[in-house]
């Protein structure tokens, strides 16, 4: 399956998973830049690279696999595999960054707005009853199970 299958397949939690790849993104970028601000968003820079990095584990499950990480890490990081579970930690981590905004306006608005797009992707499949699918090409179900 291609990703343009994927994202015909009409499936909004993998919407929502390649929509977490875009946040990752932001999360390093805006993070990393925003923490020259010497000011109080440094507090949100730091969280905001803390997000990507928890969400590279979320959305590429691959990396689980692969890293090592801590038994206490992997069982935080599959608490995550449902629709309603990642629409969760996206909303939770969206509100963090909306929360800049108490001091004033910066780039953060970016990674809070796709934050937020994901959460509703994921909370859309959730309420159409939709099953959680990885996407394949970022090492779901199918690249997961041969590395064992």
């Amino acid at each position: 399956m291609t990703i343009a299958d994927e994202l015909k397949s009409r499936n909004f939690s993998i919407y929502g998973q390649w929509i977490g790849i875009l946040c990752i993104i932001l999360c390093f970028a805006l993070g990393i830049s925003n923490i020259f601000h010497f000011d109080i968003i440094i507090l949100w820079s730091v969280l905001l690279f803390i997000s990507g990095l928890v969400l590279i584990f979320i959305e590429i499950p691959l990396l689980l696999r692969i890293c090592p990480t801590s038994g206490g890490f992997d069982a935080f990081i599959r608490r995550f595999e449902t629709n309603y579970m990642r629409a969760a930690i996206y909303g939770v981590m969206s509100l963090i960054q909306w929360l800049s905004l108490i001091r004033y306006a910066t780039s953060l608005i970016a990674a809070a707005v796709f934050l937020l797009i994901a959460a509703v992707c994921y909370a859309l499949a959730g309420f159409k009853g939709q099953a959680f699918q990885s996407s394949k090409t970022l090492g779901g179900q199918g690249v997961a199970q041969m590395i064992v």
